[in-house]
C-alpha cells in the first residue's frame, strides 16, 4: 500500500490577489469608502484573526464581504496591531510593553490588506487599485506578489 504525504502547500492556493493600502483613515472609515467606491458591502467580522507568537497572541480586526452573485470573497484586515505584554512577576504598570506585530512583517508600511479570494483569470486588479486611490486620504495601494512571501501563511483564515 503507498503512503501519501500531505504537505501544508497541498492546502495553499493561489486564487486569490493581495492589495495593501497606506492610508491614515481608520478602518471602519476606510471600509466604508471602498463600500461606496466599489460597490460592496463590507462588513465588520466579529472573528478576529489571530496569530500566536512568542509573546503572547495577536488578533486583527477585519471587514469581510461574500460576493455570492460572483462568488468572490473580499476581506479588509489591518496589517498592524498592538499586544500588551506584561511582566507576570510583577503587577507595576511600568513592567507592561507594547508590541507591534504585523500581519505581513515584509510589508511592515502598509496599513491595511484586502484579500480577494476565488478570483479568475479575467479580474482586473490594477482597476480595483486605481478606484482605491481616487479615496481620500489613501495614500498609495499597490498589487502584493504573494508567490515569495515568507508568512505566506497568516493569510490562511
Amino acid at each position: 500500500m503507498a503512503i501519501h504525504k500531505i504537505q501544508i502547500n497541498d492546502f495553499i492556493s493561489d486564487d486569490y490577489e493581495l492589495i495593501a493600502i497606506h492610508s491614515s483613515l481608520e478602518d471602519y472609515k476606510l471600509a466604508y469608502c471602498l463600500n461606496k467606491e466599489l460597490g460592496l458591502q463590507l462588513q465588520k467580522n466579529d472573528n478576529y484573526i489571530e496569530i500566536a507568537i512568542p509573546e503572547g497572541k495577536s488578533a486583527f480586526e477585519n471587514f469581510a464581504f461574500d460576493d455570492e452573485k460572483n462568488d468572490v470573497i473580499w476581506t479588509l484586515i489591518e496589517n498592524k496591531t498592538t499586544i500588551i505584554n506584561s511582566n507576570k512577576q510583577t503587577s507595576s504598570l511600568f513592567e507592561q510593553v507594547d508590541i507591534t506585530v504585523f500581519l505581513l512583517p515584509e510589508y511592515k508600511k502598509a496599513d491595511y490588506l484586502i484579500k480577494i479570494e476565488n478570483i479568475d483569470y479575467g479580474f482586473d486588479a490594477d482597476e480595483i487599485i486605481d478606484t482605491i486611490l481616487k479615496i481620500k486620504n489613501v495614500t498609495t495601494a499597490y498589487s502584493v506578489d504573494t508567490t515569495n512571501l515568507k508568512s505566506k501563511n497568516n493569510l490562511i483564515f
